[in-house]
């Protein structure tokens, strides 16, 4: 689509009464990142209440029928998703602005590639929008969802903001609140920063910071002028604002103390792992164990389904259902139906546990039967993580079905990820909903369950290892690209595991040409492999300067763990000794590197050694530092699966240890935090 231009989404899809709509970009260096927001308008063009902006703080608008689903790696970068329940949207509500914004002085004109696509409930792509022109802006509106004669359209917006979130949301009726800066001020900086801003330069009056209120309400002609300003000479502190959302449960990490005698009591669990014994028996429960706590937690079973088209509704699950297949029924794991509005979306669920693949016969004979009775999709539930452009099943689509069937998947990791942000970060509706989701934690992270996501390198990994050793490996190897892509399921499944652990984003980095496709991606890279015999990859952690970057050598069978930190300014000496103070819990063996302007390497050394002497870590002759490259080094696994000294424990270790004593003592860039951001 260009710019202005609208079109209606029946004539595009029957299916369209959910619908995902993703807005995507990438950068150059893999770091550029935005925000998405949603606001949904009455027929004045105005937000209603703060339940009508949903941001990454109220992730579920509208009752429901809004829900973003965060941010999915593409090969060009990433791409934030929203699933949109269209026959859910209150009636009130006549249109839906989609936009992102920019934080910390970043521009979208730093981002390339800026799109916006919408897909139908099948999961389709029905529209295609490129963003052009965004360079000095910090905000866009990429496009707008409205009603026209009880039909949604959908309108190509592209606007652009100079003056950020605050210049978008006023201009929808959001009330904007500055206050931040002030409450800064009365706590005053902490003691080592006086400490730094005496030594280095006078300190910079913080910036007032945009913040969306807990009450965001349209502003109204007739509202009641001000009350009077109080006494000049005492005056108040300035009040909170009213949280009017209600109030959700979390879990604390830090257990409370036992009441059993000893440590040989075992509590009891809801769902018990002992009696465990086969392959069969695991699937049936774990099945049945996520599926009892999709349906009775709201929220559990709203963020998985939200994806795959399904409405925001009564969610009714089901396992062993016995369904007419030819002369041999057919008996999916499970069934998920929700009702809304008198219409049923119902789902056929396949589960495979303890590494076990899927069969392309099952996935089959469950497409055909759900095109036959009507059913929206079928979703495969497995230890594997799927990659985009590498189906984990091959199926055939009957096009003369007038009928669409969906197929998802959804890995044991991305069950486990979500459960984490909601009973450890986001929260649920009430304490017996946090049970449940710790209970369902409790069990898929056990190691009877069988559902300890992607545990399994490929029977190519030994082969490639050897070849490499004995320089007998040669591009064009089917293994090499086997490894690579396994290699990519499990740096996808280290950062749906930190980002549960962390409540943040955690996403991989991918640096390709704008447009390149992933399967010509990963040859490249297949094509390094037996080049280098390297594994490589990026990862980008939310709020933290730079990308982590995992090397897993397999010529000396070394893990690297590093981040490069920009330099900030000039003060060579005074930077590196704030640098060695704020890794004094680091390990003594971290490599510190300086980065310098120019062909020649930087001064290196070990914390270690540069502890007493930080100046000699500062280049000699005057080179122009540009930054710092902080690295550990550890063994790595030999073994293809997730044992003890497997090579997966081994990148899980290490990515969690370098986290731990590193890159958590590193300082943040500029950037509201979200516990600053009010509830919506």
């Amino acid at each position: 689509m260009v710019k202005g231009a609208n079109v209606g989404l029946t004539a595009l899809s029957e299916n369209v009464g959910s619908v995902v709509v993703g807005l995507g970009w990438s950068s150059a260096t893999g770091e550029g990142d935005a925000d998405v927001s949603v606001l949904l308008l009455d027929g004045d063009g105005k937000v209603r209440s703060d339940d009508d902006f949903c941001f990454y703080n109220n992730p579920v608008a509208g009752n429901g029928s809004v829900q973003l689903l965060g941010k999915t790696p593409t090969a060009d970068g990433s791409e934030d998703r929203i699933s949109f329940d269209l026959d859910a949207v209150p009636q009130e509500v006549d249109t839906v602005v989609v936009a992102a914004s920019r934080y910390g002085g970043s521009r979208f004109g730093e981002l390339d590639d800026l799109r916006l696509t919408l897909a139908d409930g099948a999961g389709d792509g029905l529209v295609r929008f490129a963003v052009e022109e965004a360079d000095e802006v910090s905000a866009v509106i990429f496009g707008e969802l409205y009603r026209r004669s009880g039909e949604w359209k959908f309108r190509a917006v592209g606007q652009g903001y100079a003056s950020g979130l605050a210049g978008l949301a006023t201009d929808y009726g959001v009330d904007i609140d500055d206050d931040a800066a002030e409450e800064e001020a009365e706590e005053g900086p902490e003691p080592e920063q006086e400490q730094e801003h005496a030594e280095a330069e006078p300190p910079q009056p913080a910036a007032p910071e945009v913040r969306v209120p807990a009450q965001a309400t349209a502003a109204r002609a007739d509202e009641a002028p001000p009350a009077p300003a109080p006494d000049p000479v005492t005056p108040p502190k300035p009040a909170r604002r009213p949280r009017t959302a209600k109030k959700k449960v979390t879990l604390p990490r830090t257990v409370r103390k036992s009441l059993a005698d000893n440590e040989s009591w075992r509590s009891a669990r809801l769902f018990p792992v002992s009696a465990l014994k086969s392959d069969r028996e695991r699937e049936t429960r774990a099945t049945s164990v996520v599926l009892s706590v999709m349906a009775q937690v709201p929220e559990f079973g709203r963020r998985l389904t939200a994806g795959f088209g399904a409405p925001a509704g009564r969610m009714e699950t089901y396992t062993e259902v016995t369904l007419p297949h030819g002369e041999s029924p057919r008996r999916p794991d499970g069934v998920i139906r929700v009702e809304r509005a008198g219409k049923l979306w119902t789902a056929l669920v396949e589960t495979k546990t303890n590494g076990n693949a899927l069969k392309p016969d099952q996935v089959q004979a469950y497409m055909d039967i759900a095109a036959r009775r009507g059913y929206e999709a079928v979703i495969t539930l497995s230890n594997d993580v799927a990659l985009e452009g590498s189906p984990l099943v091959d199926v055939r689509i009957d096009g003369r079905r007038k009928h669409k069937v969906a197929l998802w998947h959804l890995s044991w990791a991305e069950v486990v990820h979500q459960a984490q942000m909601l009973i450890r970060h986001e929260g649920v509706g009430n304490a017996a909903h946090a049970w449940l989701l710790q209970e369902l934690l409790h069990y898929l992270q056990h190691e009877n369950s069988g559902c300890h996501g992607f545990q399994n390198m490929g029977a190519a990994w030994v082969p490639v290892r050897r070849g490499i050793d004995d320089e007998t490996l040669c591009q064009g190897d089917a293994r090499a690209l086997e490894v690579i892509e396994n290699w990519e399921r499990l740096v996808r499944q280290v950062c749906l595991r930190l980002g549960g652990e962390l409540g943040q984003k955690v996403l991989p980095v991918q640096r390709t040409r704008r447009g390149s496709d992933p399967r010509t991606r990963r040859t490249e890279l297949a094509d390094h492999l037996c080049e280098q015999g390297r594994l490589n990859a990026e990862i980008r952690i939310e709020g933290t300067p730079g990308v982590l970057a995992i090397t897993a050598d397999l010529r000396t069978g070394k893990l690297r763990t590093s981040i490069e930190i920009p330099s900030a300014g000039p003060g060579y000496p005074l930077r590196v000794k704030r640098l060695i103070r704020r890794m004094a819990e680091a390990p003594a063996d971290l490599h510190i590197e300086t980065l310098v302007d120019g062909p020649s390497p930087g001064p290196r050394g070990t914390l270690e050694r540069l502890r007493p002497e930080p100046a000699d870590i500062v280049p000699k002759g005057g080179a122009q530092i540009t930054g710092f490259r902080l690295s550990l080094f550890k063994g790595m696994g030999n073994g293809r699966g997730a044992a003890e000294t497997g090579f997966i424990r081994s990148v899980d270790g290490a990515v969690d240890r370098f986290h731990a004593q590193v890159v958590a003592h590193m300082e943040a860039p500029a950037r509201r935090s979200r516990s600053e951001e009010p509830a919506g």
